[in-house]
């Protein structure tokens, strides 16, 4: 994991994010290690202030797989939200964790549980929820 933007975090998310941590599987602990790597180094903000620019839970994000040189579209929701979402990416898995609190035109270099390492790049946000003026969902 070489390249770690800067990451912006709601207080709410952050909240809800260390119980799915606290919370998580043995199946699940490799990415919940991660994620709470993620959140420590990352800055925790109110979500009124979350900058429009900012992936956060809920939003939906079009980003780049730059080592298969993919592009998808994803909505970033807590697990138990996965099968209400039709392009729903959980948290908890190695990407959906590797994609919050990035800004457009970041890219990290991540790597996944069976060792092999993924390079993303955030190139849009379609929805946001704090940019909608959504800050509890």
């Amino acid at each position: 994991m070489s390249s770690r933007p800067i990451i912006t975090i709601n207080r709410l998310d952050a909240e809800r994010l260390q119980r799915l941590i606290d919370n998580a599987s043995d199946k699940d602990m490799p990415v919940a290690e991660a994620l709470e790597v993620e959140l420590e180094r990352g800055e925790v903000i109110e979500p009124q202030d979350i900058p429009e620019d900012v992936v956060s839970m809920n939003s939906q994000v079009q980003f780049t797989d730059l080592n298969r040189g993919k592009q998808l579209t994803r909505t970033l929701v807590y697990p138990h939200a996965l099968a209400g979402t039709e392009d729903g990416l959980s948290v908890m898995a190695p990407i959906g964790a590797a994609l919050l609190g990035l800004r457009i035109g970041d890219i990290i270099d991540w790597t996944l549980p069976d060792g092999h390492d993924t390079k993303l790049r955030i190139d849009a946000i379609l929805w946001q929820p704090e940019r909608a003026g959504q800050f509890h969902r």
